[in-house]
This record gives C-alpha cells, structure tokens and sequence, in this order.
C-alpha cells in the first residue's frame, strides 16, 4: 500500500514536469509569409506570396509527436507583383477570395526528419479540404528579442495540386501549371 502511494505521488509529481515541455507559440505576422511558385505558359515560373499568416503552434522537442499547428492564410492577400493578374487570381475563376478568403491547416502528426520535422496535417483552400505532408527545417535556436520576448522560427515547404482544391479548373496545365510549390516561413514568438 505504501509502495502505492509512493508511484501514484512520484506521477502526480511528474505530470507537470511533462506538461511544462510542451510551449505555445505563435507567429509574428509581421515577418511570417507562405510564398508560390507555378509555371506560367509551361516556359516560366510566376512566384507570388500571400501574407496574413496566424499560426498557433504548441511545441515540445522532447517529445515532438505531441506538437500540433493551427494556421491561417489570408488568401486575399495574394501578391505577384502585377495587379490585374492578381485581380484575376482573387476572382472566381481562381482563388474566389469573396466566399474563401483563407486558408487553414490544422496538423494531423508530426514527426522528426532529421534535424527537422515532418508535419501531416489537413489544408482547407478554396473550399476543399485535402491532406498534405509539410518538410520543415527548424525550430531555429530559440533567441532573446528586442522587447524581452522569446524568438525563434521554421521554414516549411510543399507541393499541392491546383485542380485538387478547384482552383482555376477552367485552364489547361499548358496555360498555368497544375503544381503549386509552396515556402512557408514563420517567425515565431513564445507565449
């Protein structure tokens, strides 16, 4: 009985010690972006970025299985550097930015690679939700900044499919190409 009461103190005891490694973080949307790449006429690449990026990230490196990401994308927020062509690409016959928009992914797992991270989660763009595999390099080593706060940040890459979320089904790949690239960077800060 003694024994007991020893193991269920010594557990109640570590039980927080376990929940302290798990830390929140959440982006800086003032130095955070996910930016794309698609080729153009099969001959060249358009790259764009979209900004408004919130990501809420709860976080243990001892234990990286129990991380998780909630992040959206202000997909209104579309930018390639033209105007009219990023008016056609918040119209309709694109991104539909007046019904969606944003973006939201919510992880499913997360794993190591490496000295990275595999993150599986589920991608809602455009209306349709779709799994997708994200290769992050990070968390960078976590740095002092300017106001006292704890910094540190990831950068994340994929590939989607275009005609998966129903965007821009109407043009053929020879006209905008079907694979998105996609380069996630989020600075974080912790909470």
């Amino acid at each position: 009985m003694k024994f007991l009461a020893v193991t269920a103190g010594i557990f109640f005891l570590a039980a927080p010690l376990a929940l302290a490694q798990t830390s929140t973080w959440k982006s800086d949307p003032a130095q955070s972006e996910v930016s794309f790449t698609i080729r153009h006429l099969s001959i060249s690449n358009v790259q764009g970025h979209f900004g408004d990026v919130k990501a809420t990230i709860h976080y243990n490196p001892d234990n990286v299985a129990q991380t998780s990401v909630l992040a959206t994308v202000g997909v209104n927020t579309v930018d390639t550097g033209e105007s009219g062509r990023d008016d056609e690409l918040k119209s309709s016959d694109f991104f539909d930015v007046s019904r969606f928009p944003t973006a939201t992914f919510v992880s499913t797992s997360v794993s190591k690679n490496g000295d990275g991270l595999w993150i599986h989660g589920n991608l809602t763009l455009h209306g349709v939700t779709r799994p997708v595999v994200l290769n992050v390099k990070g968390p960078t080593p976590p740095v002092q900044g300017p106001g006292g706060e704890t910094r540190s940040s990831f950068s994340a890459t994929t590939t989607i499919d275009r005609i998966a979320f129903g965007i821009g089904t109407e043009y053929p790949s020879a006209i905008v190409g079907d694979q998105v690239k996609l380069l996630i960077k989020l600075a974080i800060v912790k909470q």
